[in-house]
Formats: structure tokens, C-alpha cells, sequence
């Protein structure tokens, strides 16, 4: 699998975009691991970090979404 950033050639990985993080959130609300999301190690730690930024920040929750 190769990784995502790469084969669309995105140099940052921005934190304000809540919609592209969340493919790489569990319906737990955690980060999936690296085998999961078929990253590169360099952009598995960004997600983590833009992520965790994002969360800080509100834009994104720190716990799963519970449909009703």
C-alpha cells in the first residue's frame, strides 16, 4: 500500500482540514495505527501531530461521534 500523502504529492499535512484527518481516526476516536493507514513513518507522525493539534484546538473531538 502506498502512502497516501505521497502518491497525491502533498507536502504538509494541515490541521484545519477536519475532513481529510478523519480518515485516520478509528470510529473510537483513536489514531489508527500506521499498518492501518498505509502511511510512510514521516507522514504517520504529522497526521499524529496535526491531529492532536486539531483536537487541542476544538476543531476536532477528542472522543468518537455517537450516532444516536
Amino acid at each position: 500500500m502506498e502512502c497516501y500523502f505521497c502518491k497525491r504529492n502533498i507536502k504538509e499535512v494541515d490541521f484545519k482540514e477536519d475532513a481529510l484527518l478523519r480518515r485516520f481516526i478509528s470510529s473510537m476516536g483513536k489514531i489508527r495505527a500506521r499498518e492501518k493507514t498505509g502511511l510512510c513513518a514521516k507522514h504517520q507522525r504529522r497526521v499524529a501531530k496535526s491531529v492532536k493539534r486539531s483536537r487541542n484546538l476544538g476543531i476536532l473531538s477528542h472522543t468518537a461521534k455517537h450516532p444516536l
